[in-house]
C-alpha cells in the first residue's frame, strides 16, 4: 500500500517550520517523513531544516531531475527531492513544506495528495511578520493582503480534501491538531 503524500501550505509567518520542527520526532514515532527542502538561499538564512544551494547548484539539481517537485516563490527556487516517490512507494506517509502557489502541479503529479492548511488569526499574523524584521511595513501589509486573497480563493473552493489547522495559538494546540489528522483523517476539535 502506497503511503500519503501531506502538503503542508500557509502563509509566511503561519509557523510551518515552527510546527513541523516541534512534530518532528512524534511525526517519525508514526513512520512520518518530513521532507527536508532544497532552497536557493544560505543555510544560515533559511530558518529551517532545510539545504541552502546556489541559483546555479539549484539549476544542475533541476536539470539532473533531483527534485519531485520544484517551484520559485519571492526570488527564490525550492525543491522537494524525488526520493520522496520511493518513500510513497515503500508505504511511508510524506509530509511536505509546500507551496500555496504550486497546489495545482502538486495536484497533478499527485492526485491523492492531502493538503493541510496552517491558518493563523490575522493580528497575529501580522505581528509574527513584524517580529520578524525581513520587511517593511508597506511589503507585510501588502503580503497580508495577498495571503487573505488566496485564503479565500482556497477556501471557496469547497476542497473536501483540505484540512485546516489554526496555529493562532499554542504551538502545541497545532502539533496535537496535525497529529489526530495524521492518525484518523480529520483534526481534533479546538480546544
Amino acid at each position: 500500500m502506497a503511503g500519503r503524500l501531506i502538503y503542508l501550505i500557509g502563509p509566511s509567518g503561519s509557523g510551518k517550520d515552527s510546527l513541523l520542527d516541534a512534530a518532528r520526532t512524534r511525526l517519525a514515532e508514526r513512520g512520518c517523513r518530513v521532507v527536508r527542502r532544497v532552497i536557493t538561499r544560505s543555510s544560515e538564512a533559511l530558518g529551517e531544516a532545510a539545504q541552502g544551494v546556489s541559483p546555479e547548484q539549484f539549476a544542475e539539481m533541476q536539470k539532473q531531475g533531483a527534485f519531485a517537485l520544484s517551484w520559485q516563490a519571492n526570488g527564490l527556487s525550492y525543491g522537494i527531492p524525488r526520493e520522496i516517490d520511493d518513500w510513497l512507494a515503500a508505504g511511508q506517509d510524506v509530509l511536505v513544506n509546500g507551496s500555496r502557489g504550486h497546489l495545482h502541479e502538486t495536484r497533478e503529479r499527485y492526485p491523492d495528495v492531502q493538503v493541510l492548511l496552517l491558518t493563523v488569526d490575522l493580528p497575529v499574523l501580522r505581528q509574527r511578520l513584524l517580529a520578524r524584521g525581513r520587511e517593511s511595513l508597506a511589503q507585510i501589509d501588502e503580503r497580508l493582503a495577498r495571503n487573505t486573497q488566496f485564503s479565500e480563493n482556497l477556501l471557496e473552493d469547497n476542497d473536501a480534501a483540505l484540512c485546516l489547522i489554526d496555529n493562532s495559538g499554542p504551538l502545541e494546540n497545532a502539533v496535537e491538531r496535525l497529529l489526530s489528522y495524521l492518525e484518523g483523517g480529520r483534526p481534533a476539535p479546538e480546544r
